[in-house]
């Protein structure tokens, strides 16, 4: 490498084979870059997200980037982090990882042949949809709420949701992150089915999100009284979280695949 390079992996994170789920780039920095570095590789990058870490002593320091701005919470790809470190040997697989980020100590852990996220709960409340959220839906709500980062809205059922197409400069003026739109899943498989629409911060639509099912299994536990859920996220790409509430945490669990090693060099 040369004096300015920087190795990276490129993983899809919430399935099990190459070219589903949702992709991140992760980088293992000795020290942090200055900000500006950072926004302009997560640009080069052009995916949903790129982690960016640093080793501290009690584990990893974690931000996370779109194309166009750092984010307090990401799902896949502190999954793909996790991926990333252990495929590596910076970290030991049989321990877990504990990450320090905008949303505090999020872990990381071996369970099975899963990756299993500890984040989080980010409950939702009722709202009063502005006007530019149904109309740029073009789709009729059930249920409207709203919490510290997005919109919820459920819909009357799966082929709704899956039809969904979206004015994405019209979601792009709400004042959230993004939208969440979610219904009961036509396959019995599947306790609940998502979209995710974040064109505010440079994702039109994210592939698999860990932090939107953070309020998504909120939502659904009071639905259906259960606290244990397989949902799959509807995307052209599509992803599988398992999902269990533990009181304020919900632990995510899915699978990742690297798809790329590389060597940033500018």
């Amino acid at each position: 490498m040369t004096s300015n390079s920087q190795k990276f992996h490129l993983v899809d994170a919430f399935t099990d084979r190459a070219f589903a789920g949702n992709p991140a780039a992760v980088y293992v920095f000795q020290s942090w870059p200055a900000n500006e570095r950072m926004q302009h590789i997560a640009r080069e990058m052009n995916q949903a997200e790129t982690a960016f870490l640093v080793r501290n002593s009690d584990g990893f320091d974690l931000r996370w980037f779109t194309p166009a701005a750092e984010v307090d919470l990401c799902g896949h790809a502190t999954l793909a982090s996790a991926h990333a470190l252990w495929e590596q040997g910076l970290a030991d697989a049989n321990v877990e990882i504990r990450f320090s980020s905008r949303s505090g100590i999020l872990k990381a852990a071996r369970r099975g042949d899963l990756i299993e996220l500890d984040f989080p709960v980010k409950p939702e409340q009722a709202a009063e949809p502005p006007a530019d959220l149904l109309a740029a839906l073009g789709e009729a709500a059930v249920y409207v709420g709203r919490n510290q980062f997005d919109y919820l809205v459920a819909v009357k059922s799966e082929t709704a949701l899956r039809n969904l197409r979206p004015d994405i400069k019209r979601l792009s003026t709400l004042p959230v992150r993004g939208v969440i739109v979610t219904s009961r899943s036509d396959n019995p498989s599947y306790d609940f089915v998502s979209r995710f629409f974040a064109p505010a911060v440079g994702v039109d639509e994210d592939p698999v999100t860990g932090s939107a099912h953070c309020c998504l299994a909120d939502y659904w536990r009071k639905q259906l009284g259960k606290t244990e859920f397989l949902a799959f996220q509807a995307s052209a790409r599509g992803g599988v979280v398992r999902i269990r509430v533990v009181g304020d945490r919900v632990f995510l669990g899915g699978k990742a695949v690297t798809v790329a090693r590389g060597e940033l060099v500018a």
